[in-house]
């Protein structure tokens, strides 16, 4: 009755294999086990032979049980092909279901690795694997997920189309993804016209391309898919609005007020009286001088005024960055500095902008 068990409990789906005796070997289990087929396939003829040449053992990591790593030590033989044409002159039998050539893990855990890699890919992958007693190295997850055959696509209806990077900054490929599914299409060496709009022509039945407002993307749809409507993504739509969202406070930041506060009221005060000052002194600024305008020259000016104001206060170095939301060094700098124009004199000296005399 345990010997049913045994075979049920670790060969319920493979035929041909019958279990001698299960060992407790410390932090192990090892089976042991052999074949029971009289013959097998010769793999390159497809011929059936029962002539055996020899013995061997293989051994098979296997799923854990109980907590402790499983090794198969199966008893497996050697045939020879009788087929004279055939090139193979012996061969060693494989057993469905539990064994693949050269393989040094069972099909079960095999498969179990395998979604474990495409789940978590490296070192999570490895970790998780260390915890079911099956452990391997990250590297052995990314080799199977290279050696996993590609799923079969089609053409999608409805095709993402966005850029992703090879190297920031430097190199972009594209990426093709089905919208109704949410799986990956393709991916494209760059991001030219030609590249996508050869891929489109190539796969025709785009229906709605889904993408950004790069214009390269919208003339290879033009060129591949002619017919096919053009959409935004959402993703793209609310990164758009929030990027001119935060330009437009950007630009009238001296018209917001800051929460009241009773530490940095006077501040504020200062800050604002400042801004108007330097509006009102635009007409009077020297080219050559420090520039009195702009975006970098205001916030200076504005962070000066706030850091000397509460300088002035007998208040610390560390409390006013905390404050301010500053670091301490660029604290100590504006407070060293007696006016805001000894850190605007340099790099914007003596620049001016065609909109000057529209910034009051």
């Amino acid at each position: 009755m345990a010997d049913v068990l045994l075979q049920d409990l670790w060969f319920h789906q493979v035929e041909g294999v019958v279990i001698e005796n299960v060992v407790s070997d410390g932090e192990l289990v090892a089976v042991r086990a052999r074949t029971a087929v009289e013959r097998a396939v010769c793999p390159a003829c497809g011929a059936w032979s029962s002539w055996v040449h020899s013995r061997y053992v293989r051994r098979l990591a296997d799923g854990a049980v109980g907590g402790r790593p499983v090794l198969i030590e199966l008893k497996v033989r050697r045939f020879r092909c009788g087929q004279h044409p055939c090139r193979q002159a012996t061969f060693a039998e494989q057993v469905d279901g539990l064994t693949v050539r050269h393989g040094r893990r069972s099909t079960g855990l095999q498969k179990v690795l395998e979604r474990l890699a495409v789940m978590l890919a490296g070192r999570a992958g490895a970790r998780l694997s260390h915890a079911l007693a099956a452990g391997v190295s990250r590297s052995t997850l990314l080799r199977l997920i290279r050696r996993l055959a590609e799923p079969e696509t089609s053409t999608p209806r409805v095709l993402g189309v966005d850029d992703f990077a090879l190297c920031k900054g430097h190199n972009y490929g594209t990426v093709l993804i089905d919208i109704e599914t949410r799986q990956p299409v393709d991916l494209l060496p760059d991001r030219t016209t030609s590249t996508v709009a050869r891929w489109l022509a190539d796969h025709p039945g785009v229906e709605v391309i889904c993408r950004d407002r790069s214009t390269a993307y919208a003339e290879a749809g033009r060129l591949g898919a002619p017919n096919a409507i053009h959409v935004a993504d959402r993703w793209h739509i609310w990164s758009n609005l929030a990027e001119a969202v935060e330009k437009t406070v950007v630009q009238h930041r001296a018209l917001l007020r800051e929460p009241h506060d009773s530490a940095t009221s006077q501040a504020t005060a200062a800050l604002e009286n400042a801004a108007l000052e330097n509006a009102a002194n635009l007409d009077h600024s020297s080219p050559t001088g420090p520039r009195t305008t702009g975006w970098h020259s205001d916030r200076v000016r504005e962070k000066h005024t706030a850091v000397h104001v509460l300088f002035d206060q007998g208040i610390g170095l560390r409390t006013i960055a905390r404050q301010l939301g500053l670091a301490r060094n660029t604290v100590r700098r504006y407070a060293n500095a007696a006016s805001a124009d000894e850190l605007l004199v340099g790099r914007w000296t003596g620049r001016t902008s065609i909109l000057d005399p529209y910034k009051p």
